[in-house]
């Protein structure tokens, strides 16, 4: 559930060059996790792939700019019947909100890269703010890309469900969910 965040969250922090740069996110190489606690015992993880968006940022000015969509739809639990239910009307609602989005609103770096990127996701029709942290931000010059600038790095925040009215279950199932994302960018 706090994938959504996550999802948006780390493309924002792709790219580390003087000048404003364009990244268009790698699908293969950007995804969003949750973990969220199941009745005081064990946790559950599920993800979102196939994550679509764009950054733009000037790491010497500290600014960037970052818009993501999250196909809700491509969810994965490892469990058939648990996707199902997370894609129902009880959680995501994936037949009335198809997509989630993130959009970046501010910025922190430190020592030239992304320390941390805050903005606002939309889930469930309601939009929130959340702040992602991020760690292992890299460049590289990919292999798989032609030797074309690939940045990217790990993102984490935990956020709320409740704030965006995904309520099923508050007590035995917590609140709060953890959000790991990873993300990859390639400067066009």
């Amino acid at each position: 559930m706090k994938t959504y965040f996550t999802l948006g969250l780390l493309a924002a922090a792709l790219s580390t060059s003087v000048l404003a740069d364009t990244y268009r996110l790698d699908p293969d190489h950007t995804n969003a996790r949750f973990a969220i606690g199941h009745f005081g015992t064990s946790t559950n993880h599920g993800g979102f792939y196939n994550i679509e968006g764009e950054l733009q940022m000037d790491a010497a000015k500290g600014t960037g700019s970052l818009a993501l969509v999250i196909p809700v739809d491509s969810i994965q639990s490892g469990n058939a019947d648990f996707d199902g239910h997370l894609k129902s009307a009880d959680l995501f609602d994936v037949a009335r909100y198809p997509t989630m989005s993130f959009e970046s609103t501010a910025w922190e770096f430190k020592d030239g890269k992304p320390a941390a990127v805050t903005g606002d996701l939309t889930l469930l029709g309601k939009t929130h703010p959340v702040r992602l942290q991020a760690s292992n931000f890299n460049c590289y010059e990919s292999p798989m890309f032609d030797g074309a600038t690939a940045c990217g790095g790990d993102f984490s925040a935990t956020i709320d469900r409740t704030l965006w009215g995904m309520d099923f279950f508050v007590g035995p199932i917590p609140a709060e969910v953890r959000l790991e994302i990873q993300a990859e960018g390639i400067r066009q």
